[in-house]
């Protein structure tokens, strides 16, 4: 969401005069662009600037941003808030239908055309129409909409007469529109007329701060029938920071979405998961023995497996060696008969937690660090080993 401050002086021009009272109540609207960053405050006073405005306006971010959020938000803070709010995605209609679709139709205009029509211009009057994916637009039809943007009149297919509309346009898009414009794919005159106030939304890996009060949002959103939220356990909510989610804000509405239905109301550890219902780049990751989430769990899982190993030494009374290796050789010495059971007896469960530790570490090493890889050496499932390398302090060392 980065701003263009040198359009910002001038959109006081394109304010009306309206009473405040109309619309002061659907500010709140614009509030619904979650999070505290400087991104999403910044968006949200300029959503409560431009609002009230009737300036056209072309909104810019990568797919899975909430463009059509934006967009609505605009609609909710004008004078035009009892209107209609008609989105249109030009890039999912084809090319032959999108200006019936637009402009509307006469009876008879085409095959197949058995009525007249209203199109969207006409369904939004003295609304708001929002144009998505604009830079799919063609060009002949580039030039239809320039003329509507000029004169503020349509000419439905099929009529002699044009009708005279009353719309605001907003625009988005995913695309460079001016690299379209070098290759000859969009019309410049068309992208000053649609580019009067351009908002440009940031990617969700741009302002990061922002992901815990999403995942607030989107828990309580898709909550179960009896109310009770989804919760991220501080494993994943690592996780989930360090993901550089590609798919925006929607792919993470989506994944709460997934979760919410497969453990309504339960605390949500990804280690726990199958693999196939988490995003690629988080998969990894976990698969990485040594990424930060899963160093920063086990310190803590180690420093618990240290203190039980000093109680258990206080309690057995002796000074046996703490070294891994050499209880191991001892253990296995003694399973084979090469040395005597000892008059004081052995610490059993140490002696086994100390075997396992040692040939994790040994898979792991065999294996690069690569947990998936380790786990197949081991016959274990991926998320056990992951809850061994935890227990026993092993992230580093993967």
């Amino acid at each position: 969401m980065y701003i263009r401050k040198k359009k910002q002086q001038n959109f006081r021009c394109f304010l009306p005069k309206v009473d405040l009272n109309q619309w002061t109540d659907n500010l709140s609207l614009a509030n619904s662009i979650i999070g505290n960053s400087r991104e999403a405050s910044e968006l949200r006073a300029l959503i409560k600037t431009v609002g009230p405005s009737d300036a056209t306006v072309l909104i810019t971010g990568d797919s899975g941003t909430g463009k059509e959020l934006v967009a609505q938000a605009l609609h909710d803070c004008s004078s035009r808030s009892s209107g209609a709010f008609i989105p249109v995605n030009c890039g999912a209609i084809p090319k032959d239908l999108l200006e019936s679709e637009l402009f509307g139709h006469k009876k008879g205009a085409f095959t197949g055309a058995l009525s007249d029509r209203k199109g969207r211009f006409q369904l939004a009057n003295n609304g708001t129409l929002f144009l998505d994916e604009i830079g799919d637009m063609s060009m002949d039809l580039q030039v239809k909409l320039l003329r509507v943007l000029q004169e503020r009149i349509i000419d439905p297919v099929g009529s002699q007469e044009s009708l005279a509309i009353d719309v605001r346009v907003v625009a988005a898009t995913h695309k460079n529109i001016e690299a379209l414009i070098q290759q000859g794919k969009f019309r410049e005159d068309l992208y000053y007329r649609l580019n009067v106030m351009p908002l440009d939304i940031a990617r969700l890996s741009e302002r990061k701060g922002d992901i815990p009060a999403l995942v607030s949002h989107f828990a309580k959103e898709h909550c179960d029938s009896n109310g009770q939220a989804i919760r991220l356990n501080q494993f994943s909510m690592q996780l989930f920071n360090n993901y550089s989610w590609p798919g925006n804000v929607r792919e993470l509405s989506n994944l709460m979405a997934r979760y919410s239905a497969l453990f309504p109301g339960s605390e949500v550890d990804l280690r726990r998961i199958p693999a196939s219902l988490i995003p690629m780049g988080i998969r990894s990751e976990l698969d990485d023995g040594s990424s930060q989430a899963l160093q920063a769990m086990s310190q803590e899982s180690h420093a618990e497996l240290a203190m039980a190993e000093l109680v258990d030494i206080d309690t057995n009374g002796d000074e046996e060696s703490n070294d891994p290796e050499d209880e191991v050789k001892r253990v296995i010495s003694l399973a084979q008969g090469g040395e005597d059971f000892p008059d004081q007896g052995v610490k059993l469960k140490q002696y086994l937690l100390n075997i396992e530790k040692a040939i994790i570490q040994q898979a792991l090493e065999k294996a690069n660090g690569n947990v998936s890889q380790a786990a197949r050496l081991l016959s274990l499932q991926r998320t056990t080993l992951i809850e061994k390398i935890n227990k026993y302090g092993l992230g580093n060392s993967a």
